[in-house]
């Protein structure tokens, strides 16, 4: 199974998982990204997810992230940010994950989408909010903007600082995204939503930790992992 799939979103897309691929260990086996990997198999595993999505290469824009809440225009190809917006019909967006939270947007009304990579650097920094910003300048209406969270890191399983605990007070967080150091980037980001004018009946998520055996972990596997795609696309 290479894409699970969100039930609030219509339009072509998905959430990979770590199953179906060439890679080896410890990339076994769908490896969409990273730079361990061998490039071939990280082509080969592009090539075979996206097909399953009627998807070619040729239509996708990607990101070399830096943990930003920049935010940039879909075109063909790679760009450095943390998040894609497009309009265009046949431009799939992606986004890469292997513990941060993956977001897809979409508001099938105006025939605007948008992807998200959201670590705990972009959540505090509101990515999903600038997200949303770049949709409605490109027509999208708040109100239509359904919202689908994918896999991340649990809160249980996602301790951190106390210095990154303060950031996110500092920031105007409500204290129910942490218990003492466990940060909750799922409740930290569907707050900023929430925040920025989307219904709570719009958000879908799908409440998987990235340690189960399906996905691909950083924090898990100790840096040496693969990585998962989230795709969007308006055909």
């Amino acid at each position: 199974m290479y894409w699970l799939k969100s039930s609030n979103i219509n339009v072509t897309h998905g959430f990979s998982t770590r199953n179906g691929g060439v890679s080896p260990r410890p990339f076994n086996s769908l490896n969409l990204g990273g730079i361990d990997d061998l490039p071939k198999n990280i082509a080969e595993n592009r090539l075979r997810a996206l097909a399953d999505l009627g998807i070619e290469m040729n239509q996708v824009s990607y990101l070399n992230q830096i943990h930003s809440n920049i935010v940039c225009q879909g075109i063909i190809g790679k760009q450095t940010g943390d998040a894609l917006v497009t309009n265009k019909k046949n431009l799939a967006i992606a986004v890469g994950a292997a513990d941060c939270y993956p977001i897809l947007f979409s508001d099938e009304k105006n025939g605007v989408i948008g992807a998200a990579h959201c670590g705990w650097k972009g959540t505090l920094a509101r990515i999903v909010n600038n997200t949303i910003h770049e949709m409605v300048l490109l027509g999208a209406e708040t109100e239509h903007i359904k919202i689908a969270i994918g896999q991340g890191i649990s809160q249980q399983n996602y301790e951190v600082s106390e210095d990154v605990i303060s950031q996110f007070k500092d920031h105007h967080f409500p204290d129910f995204c942490w218990n003492g150091r466990h940060l909750n980037l799922l409740e930290a980001n569907r707050f900023v939503a929430i925040e920025s004018g989307i219904k709570p009946e719009n958000i879908w998520e799908m409440n998987r930790c990235t340690t189960e055996p399906d996905f691909f972990s950083y924090r898990r596997d100790k840096g040496k992992t693969g990585r998962m795609w989230a795709v969007i696309m308006l055909k």
